[in-house]
C-alpha cells in the first residue's frame, strides 16, 4: 500500500503500549473478548530484565491492577514461561525460562508486524488526506492529539507544501512536539489554520467532540481513521 518502516528495537516499548491499546479498542468496538497477548508480552519483557520483581513491583511498573497481574502470572507459570523463587520477607520473584524467552521473541515479532501494518495504514491515509488538502488550497495545518500517529503525521507532512502552525492536546499541554509547544485545545482560537487534523487513533472520538464543544467548524476538521 504505502512506504514501509524499519521496525528497530528502540521502537519496541513505545509501540507495544500503542499497538496494545489500538488492538484492544478495535476488538471492543467489534464486541469481541479482550485478548491477553500484549499484557503477557509486557510482563515477559519486564521480567526478562533480570531484576527480582514481585507482583506488586510489576503492577506499579506496568500500570496493571495487582489482581490482573496475579491472574496473568499464574497463566505464564502454568505454561512454563516463568519460574518463581522465594526472596526475603516471604516474598516471591519471577524469572523467565528458556521457553519464556522464546515466547517473548515470538510475541515481539508479531507485535512489530502489527506496528508496521498500523504505520502503513496511517501513512497511506495521511498521504491521501494531505494531497486532498493541498489540492483544495489549504496550507496551514494544526494537529489535534499527540501520540504515535501524530509523529507519523509530522513525518508525512514534511513531504508536502503544508505547514504545521500549531499542536493541541489537553493532556500534553506544555510539552514540546518537534520544536512546537503543545497547547490546550481552548487556545486553538488563537492559531491561524486552514484545517485541523485529528492525529490520534485512541482519542479521535473524544477530540472531535471537544473540538465541536469549543466551537470549531466541523468542516475544517479532518480525520485519519474512520470514526
Amino acid at each position: 500500500m504505502a512506504a514501509t518502516v524499519p521496525c528497530a528495537p528502540l521502537l519496541f516499548h513505545r509501540s507495544m503500549w500503542y499497538v496494545q491499546n489500538m488492538n484492544v479498542q478495535k476488538l471492543n468496538e467489534e464486541g469481541q473478548e479482550r485478548p491477553d497477548t500484549y499484557k503477557s508480552l509486557m510482563l515477559l519483557d519486564e521480567i526478562s530484565k533480570g531484576e527480582p520483581l514481585s507482583q506488586r513491583d510489576l503492577s506499579k511498573r506496568l500500570g496493571i491492577a495487582l489482581g490482573l497481574v496475579n491472574s496473568y502470572m499464574k497463566n505464564l507459570v502454568a505454561k512454563g514461561y516463568i519460574t518463581v523463587k522465594t526472596i526475603p520477607a516471604k516474598r516471591y520473584a519471577y524469572y523467565l525460562t528458556p521457553k519464556g524467552f522464546t515466547e517473548k521473541t515470538r510475541l515481539t515479532y508479531h507485535l512489530l508486524q502489527d506496528y508496521t501494518r498500523i504505520y502503513r495504514e496511517a501513512r497511506t491515509n495521511l498521504k491521501r488526506l494531505f494531497k486532498a488538502m493541498s489540492d483544495s488550497g489549504a496550507r496551514r495545518v494544526v494537529f489535534a492529539g499527540v501520540d504515535e500517529v501524530a509523529e507519523i503525521a509530522y513525518l508525512t507532512l514534511q513531504e508536502t507544501n503544508l505547514e504545521l502552525t500549531g499542536v493541541v492536546d489537553e493532556e500534553k499541554a506544555g510539552e514540546i512536539f518537534f520544536g512546537k509547544m503543545i497547547r490546550p485545545l481552548e487556545e486553538l482560537t488563537e492559531m491561524d489554520y486552514d484545517c485541523v487534523v485529528i492525529t490520534s487513533y485512541l482519542k479521535r472520538e473524544r477530540l472531535l467532540r471537544d473540538l465541536r464543544e469549543d466551537g470549531v467548524d466541523e468542516r475544517m476538521v479532518r480525520v485519519i481513521f474512520p470514526l
